[in-house]
C-alpha cells in the first residue's frame, strides 16, 4: 500500500456514518480505491438503503480526501448493496426475497398495520425494492392502505403475479377473495396452510425485502408462520398502555422461542396533541414502550402520537410516508426504516446461495 493511498484512507476514515456510528474505512465498505497522480477515485458500498443522505455522504467524503496533500480531482461513488442475511436455523430462504421482516403485536387495535405499510414505504422511499405480503389472513387491511384492487395475474395456473402501488410489491388474502366483505370462517392449519403457499406462490421480483403484517396475537399462524417462514427478524409494535405491553412479552417471548431476533420497538398512541390548544395527553400512558424495550434490551425505534392524520392516510389509501412525506410522522418512520434497515445490514450474511451443489452419480 502507497504512502499516498494510506493517506487517503486516513481522511476519508474521517467521515463517520451516521447511523452506525462507524467510519467507513474500518468496516471496508470503502472499495476499489484508484489513485492515478492528483486523480483520486474509490466506491463506498453501504449495507442499507440510504438515497436520502448519499449526497451528504458523498460530499463529506470528497471533501475529505481533498484534505489530503496532492489530491486534485475526487470521484466518489456512493451506492446501496443489500444482502441476503442469516435466518432460523434449518429454514431455506425465499426465491426473489433477500430479506423478511415480520411485523407483529400482542393483541390488535394497536396500528401494526399501519406500521407495517409505512415501514414498506419509507424502505421503498430510500432506495430498497420492497413487498408487502398482509398476512392477516381475518382482517386483510392492505389492499385498503395501498389503495389497490382486483386479483393477482397468473400466467400458469399455479403461481401469482404481485399487485403494485407506490413502488411496493404487495399480496394480500384480501386481493384473492370473490367478496371483500366476506369472512375468512378458517381454522388455523387451514388458514396457516393459505398464508404460506401465498408466500411462496407470489412472484416475488428481486427484494431486498418482504415486510410480513403478521396477525395479532401468539397463536397457532404465529407460532407455525415464525418456525417455517425464513424471518430475518421482527419488528414489535404496541401502544404504552399496559394490557397491550402485557401482550406484547407474549409476542417477544414467542418470537425468542423460534430463534427470530427482534430488530426494535415501536410505540404507537404514545401521545394526543389537541388540534385547538396543543395540549399534550397521554392518553394510553407514558413510555411503556420505552420501558418495555430497555426491560428486554431492545432498541426502542421510536414514538408515534394518536393522530387523526395517520388514521385517515391509512384509511384513504395513501399511508402517512407518501401522503405527506415531510411531515413529523413520517420522518419517525423513515427513522425508524432506516434504523431497521441497519440493524439488519449487522447481521451475519446469509451465503447458501454461494454454496456448491454436490450430485451424486453413478457410472455404468
Amino acid at each position: 500500500m502507497s504512502l499516498t493511498e494510506q493517506s487517503l484512507l486516513a481522511a476519508l476514515a474521517s467521515v463517520i456514518d451516521p447511523h452506525t456510528a462507524t467510519d467507513f474505512v474500518s468496516t471496508r465498505a470503502v472499495r476499489n480505491v484508484q489513485i492515478s497522480g492528483g486523480d483520486v477515485a474509490f466506491d463506498v458500498e453501504l449495507g442499507y438503503p440510504a438515497k436520502s443522505i448519499i449526497p451528504e455522504l458523498r460530499k463529506q467524503l470528497i471533501a475529505a480526501a481533498k484534505n489530503v496533500a496532492g489530491v486534485e480531482n475526487v470521484s466518489a461513488n456512493v451506492y446501496t448493496k443489500v444482502q441476503a442475511h442469516a435466518v432460523q436455523r434449518g429454514v431455506q430462504l425465499l426465491p426473489g426475497v433477500k430479506n423478511i421482516i415480520a411485523v407483529a403485536s400482542g393483541k390488535g387495535g394497536v396500528g401494526k398495520s399501519t406500521t407495517a405499510a409505512n415501514l414498506a414505504l419509507a424502505l421503498a422511499a430510500e432506495g430498497a425494492r420492497v413487498g408487502v405480503l398482509d398476512a392477516d389472513i381475518y382482517g386483510p387491511s392492505v389492499p385498503m392502505m395501498f389503495g389497490v384492487e382486483g386479483k393477482p395475474e397468473s400466467s400458469d395456473g399455479k403461481t401469482m403475479e404481485p399487485l403494485e402501488n407506490y413502488g411496493v410489491q404487495l399480496m394480500s388474502i384480501g386481493l384473492l377473495l370473490n367478496n371483500p366483505n366476506e369472512a375468512m370462517i378458517w381454522r388455523g392449519p387451514m388458514a396457516t396452510q393459505a398464508l404460506e403457499q401465498m408466500l411462496r406462490s407470489t412472484n416475488w421480483k428481486d427484494l431486498d425485502y418482504l415486510v410480513i403484517d403478521l396477525p395479532p396475537g401468539t397463536g397457532d399462524i404465529q407460532l407455525t408462520l415464525s418456525q417455517k417462514v425464513p424471518m430475518t427478524g421482527s419488528v414489535i409494535v404496541t401502544t404504552p398502555q399496559d394490557i397491550a405491553l402485557l401482550d406484547a412479552r407474549k409476542g417477544i417471548k414467542m418470537f425468542e422461542k423460534v430463534g427470530v431476533p427482534i430488530l426494535g420497538l415501536v410505540e404507537n398512541m404514545a401521545m394526543h396533541v389537541c388540534t385547538n390548544c396543543g395540549h399534550v395527553e397521554h392518553i394510553f400512558g407514558q413510555d411503556g414502550g420505552k420501558k418495555l424495550a430497555a426491560e428486554w434490551n431492545m432498541d426502542f425505534l421510536g414514538s408515534l402520537p394518536l393522530s387523526m392524520q395517520i388514521r385517515e392516510q391509512a384509511d384513504s389509501g395513501k399511508p402517512t410516508v407518501v401522503a405527506a412525506p415531510d411531515s413529523e410522522a413520517a420522518q419517525i418512520y423513515k427513522k425508524l426504516a432506516r434504523d431497521v434497515a441497519v440493524k439488519i445490514a449487522q447481521k451475519a450474511k446469509d451465503f447458501s446461495a454461494k454454496f456448491p451443489t454436490i450430485t451424486i452419480s453413478q457410472n455404468t
